[in-house]
């Protein structure tokens, strides 16, 4: 089984270099989810009844998936691969946006943004002989960049998971939940077990 890349440490400078966080995302859906097919596939058992020549002898269409995977492979695949991956991405974005929407007194742009700032705020504009000279185009900040980045990786993950989760229901069975609810009774299963017991 594959299994997803490791979990970086959560720091904001790892958040604040978005090629890196991106890289970090792009490995683990390249792991997991982009080749889910093959890593279902490689829960099947080969056959044991061998090849029948007759098979190939009438031509019939037939579902292109018409083995389906044992339940048991496919929970495990689930909990110990699928689900880890989706928690550790969440966990990561979830990271970054609190990072992207904390202050950020270390930005080694805001100088020159306050300076920028006060550029335009002095300069004449005279629309009449330049309709263009309005226009100012303030840096951004590097907290807003990464809001930015984490808003459009949410929406690519968003996309990502319901495409591997039709593809596990599929080669699976029939599981009626969407892909939320089936991760969110994954972390609350996770949650219980990792609990110690109470004493009475």
């Amino acid at each position: 089984m594959a299994q997803p890349p490791p979990h970086p440490p959560l720091t904001p400078q790892f958040c604040f270099n978005t090629l890196a966080l991106k890289d970090f995302l792009r490995i683990s859906r390249a792991s997991i989810d982009d080749s889910i097919t093959q890593n279902l596939n490689a829960l099947l058992t080969p056959s044991t009844a061998g090849f029948d020549p007759t098979s190939t002898s009438t031509r019939y269409p037939r579902s292109p998936y018409t083995r389906h995977i044992p339940l048991s492979s496919c929970t495990t695949f689930k909990n110990q691969v699928l689900f880890p991956s989706w928690q550790a991405r969440s966990d990561v974005l979830n990271y970054c946006a609190s990072v992207a929407t904390s202050p950020d007194p270390e930005d080694p742009e805001s100088v020159l943004r306050q300076i920028e700032s006060e550029k335009d705020r002095e300069r004449v504009v005279d629309e009449r002989l330049d309709p263009y000279s309005a226009r100012f185009f303030p840096r951004e900040a590097r907290t807003e960049r990464l809001a930015s980045v984490v808003r459009q990786e949410r929406g690519v993950e968003n996309i990502v998971r319901a495409r591997s989760w039709g593809l596990v229901v599929e080669r699976c069975g029939e599981d009626f939940r969407d892909w939320e609810t089936a991760l969110d009774e994954w972390r609350k299963g996770r949650e219980k077990s990792s609990r110690p017991e109470e004493t009475r």
